[in-house]
């Protein structure tokens, strides 16, 4: 049978990963290590154990999990968390990550590798692992104290530096070296990724909110599933023709559904698939792994597990403290985020794939990323302890010019806070600043859209060089709105700047149109200069682009407010998706919980699991106070957060749960609410739900009593839909609605509740047994 053998290798992964995954996961490691040694485990350097006949599909699936990861890990960051995370995180993020960059290239240099060599290293110890940091800290219940909140905030922001680094080291392995004949310069491949960002981010945000409204409204959830899929691997491919990786292109997908509402549908969708592709792509770099070359380069692993034990806390407490982080956090943060993992394998396989770097940067990413996952947590735990060791120990002298910099930073944010230009020009500079890469990002890919219409339809289509003309003239109309928003920002600065610079004169009001126009002048003269490097400078394109031009200005002074209108609209909606309300519990959106160590307080969120015992029982039955002393003070279901619940709220499955109260009160907490003993009631009759005609015999008890009284929901869990008395009929009758001899009643339930309804309905009076336990009842 053809594709059995490929099911044959796809059970054995799955088995032996979910096996070896459980032991890691019950010995405290992650289960990433557990892949990665399930991978080692059947490969095919174990001949006695390799169990996979087939590889290369392996490989193919493990694209797939790529794709899936990657979709995952652009869903944790959007631009709503990145605006909460504020400018100085991601300063502190770029701080670490060059630092850490320029002292790996510096131990590569005292090792005797080649700088192609020294960047991948620095590439794979640059970025940490969200996964790993993410599960430390949920296990240390640190993730809503405020180094922890640092921590997640720094690993996330630390994927984004990653997927740069991986553009970057593609553009190494597709021209050969550093120095390649035809390399890019750093500085165009990061302004080329910025366009291509800009431009895929800009139009998925218009797009993808838009398409998702329409498939909830018009398709039922298979469709929609196919149709994010679709999305998914598409705009992967897109990034793959670019000129990027598969996992750019995934994760911005990732990013742009994280803004809209089908976030959390979405996440629950894709799930499953996730977790079993996830698992199969770390199998396939386990199995790309030779245990005895691992063995062989131990005293290297070692080295350069230290070497970033060492360094990444460094460079992290060193970019937040120059941000304004007070010393202990940033020590207690910089050594929370020392674990390295998924980016670091991807690297590691680009460059071993590339033949660019020897095969053994394999097993030394998987053997360092082991180190750090051992170690970290221990780190993550004693972070109190050192960072309060250190402290006691620093310099007097430090300690004051410490104090003086952090006061120095306070005073400047004041002086921003209170700085009335900039709160003026601030919002004007962002739209520029984006309308400029949206631009750029259309004019630096428009050679590759062209020739991919010609190809589709033709070069001659509808009239020699058809689609080339139509190509050139839809541009230049497009483009033409942002140009136009463009300059009307542009003059609305130079309006504010050179009122602001005149002010203080005596003939300000008359020097004010001077200023302004020289303003205008110098900003004209750069945009022309921006344009003129961007726009297709050979052959037909350039008269072609003239031509759209002149054409263009014409649409614009006869559609000036039309267009200005059409801009608004669309900024109004990247506007309204990027702002819509974020109602996930977490650290930076609960701002009721703030932290406080004096008291001894934490707070832990755990999940309710599927066939939990605490499912379907309320916060007063649990008693979570009189057991364990921690309480509930929030819970975040289907994406909607209850601050502060009731204690007559009820857990319900996939509810996430926040627990506070010292630090053994929430693990005891969350022991007990994650605790499953098999015994739940897993089967529903939901489906087997029906309605019943019954008529009342004239010898019922339960006629001349009201609904309420007789209690038949409590007693056997039906309904009374409806009452028919006479051809009159009630629909959904009150509880202090009687029942007659006579009447006819339209029961609702399983059929197993309406026939023992039944049967208690028809029974005579002089009967004993279940009528009068249903009257009880």
């Amino acid at each position: 049978m053809q594709g059995i053998h490929l099911i044959q290798d796809l059970a054995v992964i799955l088995i032996v990963a979910g096996v070896v995954g459980w032991i890691c996961q019950r010995i405290g490691l992650s289960v990433v290590v557990g892949f990665l040694a399930a991978g080692m485990l059947v490969g095919p350097h174990l001949p006695r154990l390799a169990l996979v006949e087939d590889a290369g599909r392996i490989e193919t699936l493990a694209q797939l999990g790529l794709v899936f990861l990657m979709f995952s890990i652009g869903m944790q960051l959007s631009l709503r968390r990145l605006r909460r995370l504020g400018l100085r995180l991601l300063l502190a993020t770029l701080g670490g990550a060059i630092g850490v960059y320029y002292l790996t290239r510096l131990l590569g240099a005292t090792l005797g590798w080649s700088s192609v060599e020294s960047l991948f290293l620095a590439g794979m110890l640059m970025v940490s692992s969200s996964a790993i940091i993410s599960q430390m800290l949920q296990e240390s219940a640190a993730t809503h104290e405020r180094f922890g909140q640092l921590a997640m905030g720094l690993a996330v922001l630390e994927d984004v530096v990653a997927v740069v680094m991986l553009t970057l080291l593609s553009s190494v392995v597709q021209f050969g070296g550093l120095r390649g004949e035809h390399a890019p310069s750093v500085g165009e491949t990061i302004g080329m990724l910025a366009a291509f960002i800009a431009l895929a981010c800009i139009g998925g945000l218009l797009l993808v909110p838009w398409l998702l409204r329409r498939m909830s409204i018009a398709a039922n959830d298979e469709l929609q599933t196919l149709g994010i899929a679709a999305l998914l691997f598409g705009l992967a491919v897109v990034a793959q023709r670019a000129g990027y990786s598969l996992a750019l292109g995934a994760f911005l997908l990732g990013t742009i559904v994280a803004e809209t509402a089908h976030r959390h549908q979405v996440e629950r969708t894709f799930e499953g698939m996730r977790d079993v592709f996830t698992a199969v792509f770390f199998v396939a770099i386990g199995m790309q792994i030779d245990p005895g070359a691992l063995v062989g380069d131990a005293w290297l692993v070692v080295g350069i597990a230290a070497f970033a034990l060492v360094v990444r806390p460094l460079a992290v407490t060193l970019a937040l403290t120059i941000v304004g982080t007070p010393l202990k956090d940033a020590l207690r943060t910089g050594l929370s985020v020392t674990a390295i993992g998924e980016f670091s394998f991807i690297i590691a396989q680009l460059g071993v794939s590339a033949a660019v770097v020897p095969a053994k940067f394999y097993p030394l990413a998987v053997g360092v990323s082991l180190v750090t996952a051992l170690i970290g947590p221990v780190l993550l735990r004693r972070s109190e302890p050192i960072a309060d060791f250190l402290l006691a120990r620093q310099p007097h002298w430090l300690e004051i010019w410490l104090r003086y910099y952090y006061g120095r930073l306070e005073r400047m944010r004041m002086r921003q806070r209170r700085n009335r230009l900039w709160q003026l020009s601030r919002k004007r500079f962002i739209q520029i600043g984006v309308e400029i890469i949206a631009v750029s990002g259309v004019l630096v890919f428009s050679g590759e859209l062209e020739a991919a219409l010609e190809e589709r339809v033709g070069r001659d289509w509808l009239f020699p060089h058809g689609p080339e003309v139509i190509f050139w003239v839809l541009l230049c109309v497009v483009l033409l709105a942002p140009l136009v928003a463009i300059w009307r920002n542009v003059s609305a600065l130079a309006l504010i700047y050179a009122q602001a610079t005149t002010a203080s004169r005596g003939r300000g009001s008359k020097l004010t149109p001077a200023v302004e126009w020289v303003l205008k002048a110098g900003a004209g003269l750069g945009l022309f200069v921006w344009l003129a490097l961007l726009l297709p400078t050979e052959g037909t394109a350039r008269l072609l682009m003239l031509g759209s031009a002149l054409a263009a200005i014409v649409a614009l002074l006869l559609l000036r407010q039309r267009l200005i209108f059409w801009h608004s609209h669309l900024e109004a909606e990247l506007q309204t998706v990027i702002e819509s309300a974020d109602h996930k519990l977490t650290g930076t959106s609960a701002p009721w919980l703030r932290p406080h160590s004096a008291w001894n307080l934490h707070i832990l969120d755990c999940v309710i699991r599927d066939l939990a015992d605490a499912q379907g029982r309320s916060i007063a039955e649990l008693d979570l106070r009189a057991r364990f002393g921690c309480s509930v003070v929030g819970i975040e279901r289907q994406g909607f957060t209850i601050p502060l619940p009731s204690p007559d709220a009820v857990l319900y499955p996939r509810d996430r749960v926040l627990l506070m109260g010292t630090r053994e009160q929430v693990h005891a907490g969350r022991k007990f609410l994650a605790e499953v003993s098999g015994n739940t009631l897993g089967d529903s009759i939901f489906e087997e739900v029906q309605m019943q005609a019954l008529v009342v015999p004239e010898w019922s008890r339960a006629a001349g009593r009201t609904l309420g009284e007789l209690g038949w929901a409590q007693a056997f869990g039906v309904q009374i839909a409806g009452i028919n008395r006479g051809g009159l009929r009630m629909l959904n009758p009150t509880a202090e609605e009687s029942v007659q001899a006579g009447d006819e009643l339209l029961a609702l339930g399983a059929a197993g509740q309406i026939e023992e309804f039944k049967l208690w309905l028809r029974e005579r009076p002089e009967e004993e047994g279940a009528g009068e336990a249903g009257e009880n009842g």
